[in-house]
């Protein structure tokens, strides 16, 4: 059977691989539109160096069958959760258990990383680690940088996705560009400054109209097209090039 092939690719998905990531500022694309604005705080935190597999995600489905595709209610996912299953059989385990799962849920992902003792990472999180190429904290205003990220964003989907696996970046951390999307737990409210958050300007959280003009850095356009496909997305939502990986807060440094 396919789910007994999967989750022979599944491992223990309390081994996970957690990298920490230091304390620091990030200039986010979310800044009110202000180059003024000053950076914002992310506290030291660490996250999944890869996203969840398939493999990884089966093994969680095992331990908990709610969230089976069939038995999960409704409310918390739509009609293509994981629907990839329905056409793949075993022969197709060994490559499907080692790609990042997608066509799960938000409500899905945040009950994997609870099972895990983690959560899904913040926006600023997973912006912060984002930026990063191989070397640099930060490569975004790297023209060449950008123009690569972009270059994947470009390709029609195809529908299936590669292994995961691919080169680290400065904090060790892989696949955060050129593989799938990502959840992030505050995706609702990507597109509402953090001036508008504290103030209630209902006008910012308008998809494409007045919420759009509170995003800065728009040559970062491969970053935009992320927090544009969130910020539409309800929670029991899926696609297909939709996955996740899982945070954990830490205790802040000692200064």
């Amino acid at each position: 059977m396919l789910a007994a092939a999967l989750l022979a690719w599944g491992g223990d998905a309390g081994a996970a691989d957690y990298v920490a990531v230091p304390a620091g500022r990030l200039v986010t694309v979310l800044s009110g539109g202000n180059a003024g604005n000053p950076p914002v705080k992310v506290d030291r935190f660490a996250m999944r160096s890869e996203p969840v597999t398939n493999g990884e995600f089966q093994a969680f489905l095992a331990a908990h069958p709610e969230w089976q595709r069939g038995t999960a209610p409704p409310i918390f996912v739509d009609a293509n959760y994981l629907r990839q299953y329905e056409a793949a059989d075993a022969a197709d385990a060994g490559d499907l258990g080692k790609q990042p799962v997608t066509n799960v849920s938000w409500f899905a992902a945040q009950a994997f990383c609870e099972s895990e003792q983690a959560r899904l990472p913040t926006w600023y999180e997973w912006e912060y680690v984002a930026a990063a190429d191989e070397h640099r904290r930060d490569a975004r205003k790297d023209p060449a940088w950008r123009a690569r990220i972009l270059a994947w964003y470009s390709q029609a989907s195809n529908g299936s996705h590669g292994p995961i696996g691919g080169k680290p970046n400065f904090y060790g951390i892989r696949d955060m560009h050129g593989l799938i999307w990502e959840w992030v737990d505050d995706f609702n409210a990507l597109l509402v400054s953090a001036d508008s958050r504290d103030q209630g300007d209902p006008e910012k959280l308008q998809y494409c109209g007045a919420g759009a003009i509170s995003l800065q850095d728009r040559d970062n356009f491969a970053i935009l097209m992320r927090v544009a496909l969130l910020s539409s997305l309800k929670g029991a939502d899926s696609t297909n090039d939709l996955g996740f990986r899982c945070a954990r807060s830490l205790t802040k440094e000692k200064k």
